[in-house]
């Protein structure tokens, strides 16, 4: 039976490296002190759409209706179940999630409908906040290996100079979507787009050095955004044009690229919750782990059975114990058993036989390299 298009299967090594990531996300979150949440999948359509009905990601929900025909739909961000779960909490309230968000959305290498997300955000937040959560991401890409960029802007400099410019406020918005593909089109592609709004012109300004930025008076957000990150030793490059895709944000937007696979891997930016300025970051695990270096952090054996099972389970067991993944065979047949560790990459496959008991002894079989050497019990262990 074929997967539904944009909805994956991960099995075996793919699995655990997503695991992997996931548990160093983690740990990275809970250094510096977020605390978990969890929050449900399906909520009602109304609250899902909130007031950005014309954001790209809230047009692409999936949406559901149950036996009482109430209008429901899948998640596609944490970010909105902010509004319930930060509620009377005492501020600033640090919490991540991780977990499965939905897009019915074009499926491309790193983008699935299905995708596990892992959020940090900060209710009660300032630029300082803001800075040490780039720190965060920083720890990230450096312990999965990933060579990144960082580059920032602000909404509050964009709307400035829409309106320094004559940008009606209500055309400011479909504007600032058509500049943020800047990364995505040719710039002609963008300056045709704009031409429907009458406002082509600005393109330009979105190509003058950094320099000129300066005069306007949103600048200094970014301006004390990179002192900060310059304190915790985070470069960040400026982008003029770079808006993120929600048009909730009210002051500093950023994207990860990976030049590798070119596109962004992660993003975020400071906004509203129940009218407390708020900030937070958003991983996805598709393109990282397309992207991960990572090599495996245990390793697994093959406990076979030649007629001896209680002493196999006997081991097996101490094994476990000591946290090492063991699985047992007590088939008959050794070619079986080899095929079986094969398929399955077990790296370690032990033999106890009548004459591994009187040696008090085990072979031990290296499936990569095929050499096999004696060891007692506790040096068997203790190599581990």
């Amino acid at each position: 039976m074929e997967e539904v298009k944009g909805f994956n299967d991960y099995t075996g090594e793919e699995a655990r490296k997503r695991e992997k990531i996931m548990k160093i996300i983690r740990e990275v979150f809970e250094l510096y002190g977020f605390e978990p949440a969890e929050t449900p999948i399906i909520e009602s359509e109304d609250f899902a759409r909130g007031e950005n009905v014309a954001d790209q990601a809230v047009r692409d929900l999936f949406r559901l209706e149950d036996r009482g025909k109430r209008k429901l739909a899948l998640r596609y961000e944490f970010t909105f179940q902010l509004k319930r779960i930060s509620r009377n909490k005492k501020l600033p309230y640090k919490r991540f999630q991780i977990g499965e968000v939905f897009r019915d959305e074009p499926v491309k290498v790193g983008r699935t409908r299905q995708f596990i997300q892992c959020d940090a955000d900060i209710i009660g937040s300032s630029i300082k906040d803001e800075a040490e959560n780039f720190q965060v991401l920083k720890k990230i890409w450096q312990k999965l290996g990933i060579d990144f960029t960082i580059y920032i802007n602000n909404r509050k400099l964009l709307n400035e100079i829409l309106a320094k410019e004559g940008i009606k406020e209500e055309s400011a918005r479909d504007i600032i979507r058509e500049i943020d593909k800047l990364d995505k089109l040719s710039e002609q592609e963008v300056k045709d787009n704009l031409k429907k709004y009458k406002a082509e012109k600005v393109l330009e300004i979105f190509k003058k050095p950094k320099s000129f930025f300066k005069k306007y008076d949103s600048y200094k957000d970014v301006e004390e955004l990179e002192k900060y990150c310059k304190l915790y030793g985070v470069g960040v490059e400026f982008r003029p044009f770079l808006a993120r895709g929600f048009s909730y944000y009210n002051g500093t937007v950023f994207e990860v690229w990976s030049k590798r696979l070119n596109v962004a891997i992660c993003g975020g930016g400071s906004y509203l919750v129940n009218g407390i300025q708020s900030t937070g970051v958003s991983l996805g695990i598709e393109p990282i782990s397309l992207l991960a270096q990572l090599r495996p952090d245990y390793t697994s054996y093959l406990i076979l059975s030649i007629g001896q099972d209680e002493k196999a389970i006997e081991l097996a067991e101490k094994l476990r114990e000591n946290k090492i993944s063991s699985q047992l065979w007590l088939e008959k047949g050794i070619s079986k058993a080899l095929e079986y560790a094969n398929a399955y990459n077990i790296e370690k496959v032990v033999f106890i036989g009548e004459d591994e008991i009187k040696k008090n002894k085990f072979k031990v079989r290296d499936m990569k390299t095929g050499k096999e050497s004696l060891v007692g019990e506790k040096e068997l262990i203790s190599q581990i």
